[in-house]
């Protein structure tokens, strides 16, 4: 299979730009123009077009349309593999080359929960652009899983105890969390004047199980799927609820209903690939984040 693909690569005596192999590499892992293009911050009709190039200049079709999507051909896979090892050569050579660290440059691509992005990380996130401006640094939030091995992101910052064991991970720090409620409700709760009522949450599954083990009648009259919604809930009294001690603890008008519990600790890691082991836009970020949240320790562990 290489070698009739060596011949399909080299004929018409014209060698393979690394730009179109990392193009069509984008489109096999997205499966879609589409997808590619916005992995790649351009057109939907340049990964069209390039695409449709790449397969008239090699004289063999890449990828086929279906009904549910694209499928790649033989020769498709075949170029895939060729283009993953050309990728793993080049992060390799960037990981041994010199340089000091204010010369590094390039698009270093992160994924973190929102509400964590949003509001205690962001603080580090530009303190980290304004010490390596070169870098260009693309945040995306999700609190879904990303496929690191697939390259949808360089790091993933997230929380779990049981990291993927395929990735290189660092373990940051704890996070802690506790029920909340606002200051006013808790203290009616106490008093007697009102009945104790739990928010409904689908925000993760952490939070979702936690709450079906504490309030197993689940007789929510307010159901959320957010962690900033249940905040928001929280402070107008509808009840009260799980939140990480990096946000109830920083919002006065919320107050602890019930205190951390050791189970529901979590760790907080930042993951990669390890073919960006030795990379430095990643490296330089790692060491960065570790630093700055071990100064946050307090706030993340519920201490503060």
């Amino acid at each position: 299979m290489e070698t009739g693909f060596a011949q399909l690569h080299m004929e018409g005596d014209k060698l393979m730009q690394w730009d179109d192999a990392r193009i069509f590499l984008a489109f096999a892992r997205e499966g879609s123009f589409s997808a590619a293009a916005k992995r790649l911050g351009v057109q939907h009709s340049t990964i069209s077009r390039r695409i449709h190039a790449l397969e008239k200049e090699l004289g063999t079709p890449l990828a086929e349309r279906r009904a549910t999507g694209y499928v790649l051909t033989t020769e498709g896979r075949v170029l895939r593999e060729t283009a993953l090892r050309i990728e793993r050569e080049l992060l390799s050579f960037e990981a041994t080359s010199g340089g000091r660290n204010e010369e590094v440059s390039g698009v270093l691509r992160v994924t973190a929960i929102a509400n964590m992005a949003s509001s205690i990380l962001m603080p580090l996130f530009a303190k980290f652009t304004s010490r390596y401006p070169n870098i260009e640094l693309c945040l995306e939030v999700t609190n879904h899983s990303v496929r690191l091995a697939e390259r949808e992101a360089d790091i993933a910052i997230r929380q779990t105890n049981t990291p993927q064991e395929t990735l290189i991970g660092t373990r940051l720090t704890t996070i802690a969390s506790a029920v909340y409620g606002s200051t006013a409700y808790c203290a009616a709760v106490k008093a007697g004047r009102a009945k104790e009522q739990w928010i409904g949450v689908d925000c993760c599954e952490f939070h979702k199980t936690w709450t079906r083990q504490a309030r197993p009648q689940a007789d929510h009259s307010f159901q959320v799927d957010d962690t900033s919604l249940t905040l928001a809930a929280l402070k107008e009294g509808l009840g009260v609820g799980f939140l990480p001690c990096f946000m109830g603890d920083s919002d006065p008008g919320l107050e602890r209903f019930r205190e951390p519990e050791v189970q529901h600790n979590l760790g907080l890691w930042l993951l990669y690939h390890p073919d960006l082991r030795n990379t430095k836009r990643v490296t330089l970020f790692r060491d960065h984040m570790q630093r700055e949240i071990q100064a946050l320790a307090a706030r993340f562990e519920g201490r503060a």
